[in-house]
């Protein structure tokens, strides 16, 4: 059977490489950027950096940074709108996954309207994107787009997907499509060093998260079963480290590749159970998308790995733990405990004790979440299938 293997035409890694901002966007013929970014970014003084790098390479600027976290359909129609009135040609987005993923959903959007895929007036426009959810959907690539990722996590600039929020319906519509896939993708850890710990933690495992499910998923082919595994090395092997000192460039360049690295491979394979189940606790509680992930991850891993005991005794490997001597369904369980005391370690809360989730509304909605979960088609991949029960009750658990 014929495997497909979508990445960016240009990516660039390794200290300093958002300084090619500039250079990649005259290589675009671009003469007018729209920024994207998030509020805390722009105070950091990152969106400043660009525009000053875009600048000296004679390309003119302006910076839309209203992203909030998990990008709305909101997001994209004002972001879409600025770049119209402002009469832009390429779009650098900087910043996490939100940031990322709004860009991705204006360039998107500039070039298709709906099934039709035929450009029109914003708000018509806007009224179709729900068009796309899915895989595969969009006829026409976007708008020139530059990835600049902030944390190590998503990987969404090097992945052919968005998640961009209908807050109308409580639904976090899942995109996927070569069509969604940045010009250029710039890579560079030194701007993860102001990420706080906790974000770290929840970014950090958001990523370790891709690369697992992108290993076990039913999609897998040998190029992701090698960028996944080698992700799950980089990642768990210094995770710890950035979140105890995030001034150690070593650990956030192995953190911020690592990154990429499951980014490209999710991508290509596509996520599992976790991620079906996490959208939804992001859409009705607003929790971010990393914390939500791990929350979720060590329960679920334990409940998947009946399905796939010798891809999980690949991940227990790459995460260094010893299994030498043991049956081959316990090197399947280290990789479950792996994870539990990887986010033991970095402090990530269960589920019952995140702040915005309560208790009485999680109820009411839990099987909402679960037929959502299932609708999402990432359970699909899952080695274990899950019922809208079982998933019902691994929500509680991870509770």
């Amino acid at each position: 059977m014929a495997m497909t293997l979508t990445l960016p035409p240009t990516i660039i890694t390794g200290a300093g490489a958002s300084e090619n901002v500039g250079e990649q966007a005259k290589q675009l013929s671009a003469t007018n950027a729209l920024i994207v970014t998030d509020p805390g970014i722009t105070k950091i003084g990152y969106a400043d950096k660009i525009a000053q790098n875009l600048h000296a390479a004679g390309i003119s600027s302006t910076c839309f940074s209203d992203v909030t976290p998990d990008p709305t359909l909101q997001n994209v129609q004002d972001g879409r709108k600025q770049y119209t009135d402002e009469a832009c040609d390429v779009i650098v987005s900087i910043g996490g996954g939100s940031a990322i993923d709004c860009g991705k959903g204006i360039a998107m959007i500039l070039t298709n309207s709906g099934t039709s895929g035929v450009a029109c007036k914003p708000e018509l426009a806007m009224g179709k994107f729900a068009d796309y959810m899915g895989v595969d959907k969009i006829p026409n690539p976007g708008a020139p787009l530059i990835a600049i990722p902030t944390t190590g996590g998503t990987g969404s600039e090097v992945s052919k997907v968005t998640v961009i929020t209908d807050t109308e319906r409580n639904v976090k519509m899942m995109l996927s499509s070569a069509c969604l896939l940045a010009h250029v993708a710039l890579v560079d850890p030194l701007l993860s060093v102001t990420t706080p710990p906790h974000l770290t933690a929840a970014v950090g495992v958001d990523a370790l998260t891709h690369a697992i499910e992108a290993y076990i998923s039913k999609r897998a082919q040998p190029i992701t079963d090698a960028l996944a595994l080698k992700a799950i090395e980089m990642i768990s092997g210094s995770l710890r480290q950035a979140w105890a000192d995030g001034e150690n460039i070593r650990a956030r360049t192995d953190m911020m590749i690592g990154a990429s690295i499951a980014g490209m491979a999710f991508s290509n394979s596509s996520v599992a159970l976790v991620h079906g189940m996490s959208r939804p606790i992001g859409a009705y509680f607003h929790v971010h998308h990393g914390l939500s992930n791990s929350v979720l991850l060590r329960d679920v891993m334990a409940f998947s790995v009946v399905g796939a005991p010798a891809r999980f005794a690949d991940i227990a490997r790459a995460m260094g733990e010893p299994l030498d001597g043991l049956s081959p369904m316990c090197q399947a369980d280290a990789a479950v405990s792996a994870v539990e005391r990887l986010v033991t370690d970095i402090q990530m809360p269960r589920l019952g004790e995140i702040d915005k989730i309560d208790k009485e509304k999680f109820e009411n909605v839990i099987e909402q979440m679960a037929a959502d979960a299932i609708a999402s088609g990432s359970p699909a991949n899952n080695p274990r299938q899950a019922t809208a029960e079982e998933i019902v009750a691994l929500y509680r658990q991870c509770f």
